[in-house]
């Protein structure tokens, strides 16, 4: 297995050891992270992307008032927040206890709300009985961070009751051929789509700190099919009009051209 060498920052060979890169990372930056971006995600609103789609708008879940819903890789759980405000009965997950440590601070602001359940949980191993879900879906959480995805659509695909949904964003794959930048200089491709390799760095120790995986488009239709779920939908959001936000790569230069974001909605036949 190929590692790469102490403070590397870029392609690692695709058997690079990434396991617990994921939650070591967003323990480490979980208040950084919410600092950056808080505002825009706020203490209980549900956005799928930085383009700045909204389940509210989007209705990808669907009426979710007095349903089971389980939020994978919930962060700080402003998704799910917002959803137990529209009357669903949600539990939210996430690996990084420094992710959920933000969660129950927001909680505790919101004295006249009743907190949203959170469990410590790998997605692909969900400490859940089967079938005891209606809806599940991930912003951003879980898929891109691990090598090997197919294992949380295969937990999610188990937890779900027949005819439940499943609903994931990832980074739009197109995006991994140009550069990770939001200005003109990022509209020019610099990579194969076809590069599978992820982007990874490493620590002065040579561990790897942060690694997201890319797929194809065709790569994550495979891995839902192969969990036995069926795609319902695919969803391509366009830049929100008014969106000056700049989100790494994302941003409204290059979103007035290039999609950011890939949301698959699935289903549990």
């Amino acid at each position: 297995m190929s590692q790469p060498p102490p403070g590397f920052a870029g392609f690692a060979d695709r058997d690079v050891d990434t396991s617990g890169a994921g939650r070591r990372w967003w323990d480490a930056n979980a208040d950084e992270y919410l600092a950056e971006h808080g505002d825009f995600l706020g203490p209980a609103d549900f956005r799928w992307c930085p383009e700045g789609l909204r389940e509210a708008d989007a209705r990808l879940l669907g009426d979710v008032a007095g349903r089971r819903v389980l939020e994978v890789g919930c962060g700080a759980a402003q998704c799910a927040r917002w959803l137990a405000d529209q009357g669903a009965h949600v539990v939210a997950t996430d690996v990084a206890h420094g992710m959920l440590r933000r969660a129950r601070a927001i909680d505790a602001g919101r004295p006249d709300r009743p907190a949203v359940p959170l469990v410590e949980a790998d997605a692909r191993a969900l400490p859940f009985p089967d079938a005891s879900f209606d809806v599940a879906f991930t912003a951003f959480g879980a898929i891109p961070f691990v090598a090997d995805p197919w294992r949380v659509h295969a937990e999610v695909a188990r937890v779900l009751r027949p005819g439940g949904r499943w609903a994931f964003a990832v980074t739009h794959p197109i995006r991994w051929a140009f550069p990770d930048d939001p200005t003109e200089r990022g509209l020019v491709a610099s990579r194969s789509y076809f590069d599978r390799r992820p982007y990874v760095e490493t620590d002065d120790a040579g561990r790897v700190a942060y690694a997201e995986h890319h797929r194809t488009i065709g790569d994550h239709v495979a891995d839902v099919v192969g969990a036995g779920l069926v795609v319902a939908r695919v969803v391509e959001p366009e830049w929100t009009p008014g969106n000056d936000r700049v989100w790494g790569g994302w941003g409204p230069v290059r979103g007035a051209l290039l999609p950011g974001t890939l949301v698959v909605v699935c289903r549990r036949p």
